[in-house]
């Protein structure tokens, strides 16, 4: 029996950062992945999907080219040839992790891990080993509801992903953020998609403008239908599509992807034996040190129930092999940007507009639209817009939403300008390169005071 000073439950993105971080402060260091070393982030999630979305968007932007004085002729969207490019891209990731795993001396097991006790693991019930402490980041999976019919053409993300033929027609059940951005791919590849949203709008957890400005792009621009506020029912599928109800209407389709949700995978891990809590819906409990309630276990990730992302997960990941290690510890980072990759994209950071006038606290906004800047005029990407939530006593920015044209790298600027505890003022007299699309979160913040140089001023009433 192998004794090793942090055993790693799960090597996707919280899993495998923490090994490593734990392996260069000194720790002997195991990892165990049932699956696939990446995790549903490189093998199903993340990065497959980008890579399809990217082989979408620039699809769309041939066919649009001759706004830029670009003709071209006989292009073709080849989707198994962009499976293709996913999965090889997707190969090539996952050998590079185990690289760095084994450059840094953690040990690696394949197969599924169990509590024996506290302090002992079984791999696979063939293998035992003895962890002096364990980081639980098994993560989690898509949530499947019993009323649809078991059938190939009724599927979840994952398995979407695996398919090598775009459908002519696609039914979208979730308007979140999942079945949004793959909603968009498909529709730039050509599919007649159709989202049905349980809940009155999609990306409920957006501002309303930010929807707004989103909605309309995909039902305009993309031409997906979007129908929210009722349930899809009555859902039957056989090997010539799938149907439901929409209040009165039959929707039909080729295909329905599942994407409303999902849930911590905390299968075969037998918790109740090393004596771990979890929430009523399954989830570890965990405090802001990514600490369990039992003293050597700690958790990370989806599998927390707390915010489900990659860069959450590694952020987490850290931060638990830095507590394990050392004897002060520290918590997790709690600013967490959010990215989606929508057509147009969307970049959330801070508290939203929405929840500051829930909390009822008295805030200040500033927009600037893209529309107003030399750079996207030239490039011809002029939707969207920036937006800034600042605090109306100090001045203080606490939030920032951005819907349009490279939003998901440009909201990492305002991440960095919330976490400095920037003020409106400040980031409003940073000098910003002209011409570029980051000018925008420069305009918001004048636009807070009413001082854009580049937009109209507001009417006085």
């Amino acid at each position: 029996m192998e004794t090793f000073d942090i055993v790693v439950i799960g090597a996707g993105p919280g899993g495998y950062p923490a090994a490593i971080r734990a392996a260069q402060l000194g720790a002997a260091v195991a990892i165990v992945e049932r699956e696939y070393l990446g995790g549903t982030c490189l093998n199903w999630g993340c990065i497959p999907t980008k890579a399809l979305i990217a082989g979408g968007d620039l699809y769309a932007k041939i066919r649009h080219a001759e706004a830029l004085g670009i003709t071209v002729k006989g292009a073709v969207a080849n989707y198994a040839a962009m499976i293709g490019h996913k999965d090889k891209l997707v190969v090539q990731m996952r050998g590079g992790i185990k690289q760095l795993l084994t450059a840094n001396g953690v040990k690696q097991f394949t197969g599924t891990a169990a509590f024996k006790d506290r302090t002992t693991i079984t791999i696979n019930g063939t293998e035992t080993v003895t962890a002096k402490k364990t980081i639980i980041a098994t993560g989690s999976t898509s949530a499947v509801p019993g009323f649809l019919p078991k059938h190939d053409r009724v599927v979840e993300s994952r398995r979407f992903l695996e398919l090598t033929d775009l459908p002519e027609s696609l039914i979208v059940l979730g308007g979140g953020f999942i079945g949004c951005e793959l909603a968009c791919m498909a529709a730039q590849c050509g599919a007649r998609v159709t989202i049905v949203e349980l809940l009155e709008d999609i990306l409920m957890l957006l501002d309303g403008d930010v929807r707004r400005e989103v909605r309309a792009h995909m039902e305009k621009d993309l031409g997906i239908r979007v129908l929210t506020g009722k349930a899809l029912t009555d859902i039957h599928a056989d090997d010539r599509g799938v149907d439901g109800k929409y209040g009165d209407e039959l929707v039909e389709a080729q295909l329905l992807l599942c994407a409303i949700g999902r849930k911590p995978v905390t299968d075969g891990l037998e918790l109740a034996n090393a004596g771990v809590k979890l929430t009523d819906k399954g989830f570890i409990v965990t405090d802001d040190f990514c600490r369990t309630n039992v003293a050597n276990i700690f958790a990370i990730g989806d599998v927390t129930g707390k915010t489900q992302l990659a860069h959450y997960a590694t952020a987490q990941g850290v931060t638990a092999a830095d507590n394990a290690i050392n004897k002060s510890p520290h918590k997790h980072e709690t600013l967490v940007p959010n990215v989606i990759f929508t057509s147009p994209e969307i970049g959330t950071v801070g508290i939203s507009e929405d929840d500051a006038k829930k909390q009822n606290r008295a805030i200040h906004t500033g927009k600037f639209r893209f529309a107003g800047l030399g750079r996207a005029m030239a490039v011809g990407e002029t939707s969207g817009f920036v937006k800034w939530i600042a605090d109306a006593g100090t001045d203080q920015l606490l939030g920032a939403q951005v819907v349009g044209p490279h939003a998901t790298e440009l909201v990492a600027q305002a991440t960095i300008a919330i976490r400095a505890e920037f003020t409106v003022k400040e980031l409003g007299n940073t000098i910003h390169a002209h011409p570029t699309f980051g000018e925008a979160w420069m305009e918001a913040a004048h636009a807070v005071h009413g001082e854009a140089i580049h937009a109209p001023p507001k009417r006085k009433k």
